[in-house]
């Protein structure tokens, strides 16, 4: 575990947190780019994200920015989803090409959408909620990842929350994603090392910093542009490697 890595890793989580994700596909992306066996991928990401987006959540809780009927039905069907996509095994190959494609998800997101003003919002469906989180939830669970950088973009597409909330909704259904995964992968027999400890307290100390800035301090724009960008780098090098 190079000195880098923990570096990168903490840049990651700050400007992951700081747009209210918890940041697992930044995490495997770095852990895929420095050579990490992929059976320690899943199960490292989703414990960083568990503290992360739990840190995120938080303090875009605090601030007012959380909706919890907009929340609700989208968790319902994307916990169990998520467990099941957990005991799923994928090639180590495929896993790095998808992983490098979600990525895309947030990179599209940041660039291209816009932040819906009050009046253009729209109330949720129930039912659309439902489908969209038991979707979301079964690939999160497969990859190893909360699914809030799909969540995110689909928010904002159908307009039912504006950026603030969505990194508040998006936060929260990462960390229960997260958990529902982390369960099934435990259920599997597979251990935790000891060196998660490290890679926890880097991750939280990093998250931290960026749910501040962004909940309450920072202009998300230059966040989320810089974030976009090393996404963009991220993914390109999974796909074609």
């Amino acid at each position: 575990m190079s000195i880098w890595f923990l570096i990168l890793l903490f840049i990651v989580a700050l400007l992951y947190a700081s747009v209210g994700h918890g940041g697992a596909s930044g995490y495997l992306a770095l852990m895929a780019i420095f050579g990490f066996a992929p059976d320690l991928m899943k199960s490292s990401a989703l414990i960083l994200n568990l503290f992360v987006s739990l840190t995120s959540f938080l303090l875009f809780f605090k601030g007012g920015h959380f909706n919890w009927k907009l929340f609700l039905p989208f968790a319902l069907a994307s916990v169990p989803a998520s467990f099941w996509g957990s005991t799923i095994a994928v090639e180590p190959i495929a896993y790095k090409k998808i992983l490098g494609i979600l990525l895309l998800f947030p990179v599209i997101r940041f660039f291209f959408f816009p932040n819906p003003s009050i009046k253009d919002q729209k109330p949720a469906n129930f039912f659309l909620s439902l489908l969209i989180g038991g979707s979301i939830g079964f690939l999160s669970g497969l990859i190893g990842i909360g699914g809030g950088i799909i969540l995110s973009p689909v928010l904002l597409l159908l307009k039912w929350a504006d950026q603030k909330q969505t990194a508040a909704v998006s936060a929260l259904f990462i960390f229960v994603n997260s958990l529902a995964g982390l369960t099934g992968q435990l259920s599997k027999g597979i251990e935790l090392q000891r060196s998660m400890l490290i890679l926890v307290a880097v991750a939280f100390v990093g998250g931290l910093l960026g749910a501040w800035l962004g909940s309450l301090k920072f202009d998300q724009r230059i966040l989320k542009y810089t974030l976009a960008i090393v996404l963009l780098m991220a993914a390109v090098k999974l796909i074609l490697t």
